[in-house]
């Protein structure tokens, strides 16, 4: 499944790709040329990364995936699967300052530590606990997304902890 895109975050790497060819390129000396090249490359990226990204259940892992980045996580270790949102999490730094931009999207929250995320979508996403680090995605889907990662979780560990994909209801393990 795709990660959920916005054609207005589309719509704005396109506009800063105009803006930098159209507003610097003209005024761009010969000399610094490449910062042009440079910046155009970079938005490009960047975009491309956006539009890449999604993620695939297997029969034994969770993948995460975009361009230049990406996360594997066994099913077997997945403890939790709950609703979230960046906002909620308040990330306050990132690994040497990339954050999301990072191989892995690696950011550190006050509430639960440090986290990985990939994500388009930082208002309406999954938060999945596993293995060291929790990962934060954004599925087109993420209802459907979630019971389906919760079923096939379940089938190697049984009842997770916290488990918005679980079509019962039951409670989790602990209550």
């Amino acid at each position: 499944m795709r990660g959920r895109l916005s054609a207005a975050v589309i719509g704005t790497y396109l506009v800063m790709m105009l803006l930098i060819a159209f507003v610097a390129g003209p005024r761009s000396t010969s000399s610094y040329r490449w910062a042009l090249y440079f910046l155009l490359g970079l938005t490009a990226v960047l975009l491309l990364r956006y539009l890449t990204t999604h993620y695939t259940i297997s029969d034994s892992h969770l993948i995460a995936s975009r361009v230049l980045g990406g996360r594997r996580v066994a099913l077997e270790e997945i403890r939790g699967i709950e609703y979230a949102s960046l906002r909620d999490l308040a990330p306050t730094t990132g690994a040497f300052g990339i954050g999301a931009f990072g191989w892995r999207g690696r950011m550190h929250s006050s509430t639960i530590g440090e986290f990985d995320a990939i994500y388009t979508d930082a208002a309406a996403g999954l938060l999945v606990t596993a293995g060291a680090f929790p990962l934060y995605v954004s599925p087109a889907h993420r209802e459907s997304f979630a019971r389906e990662l919760s079923r096939r979780a379940r089938s190697y560990s049984g009842a997770l902890l916290k488990d918005v994909g679980d079509p019962t209801g039951r409670p989790s393990a602990i209550d």
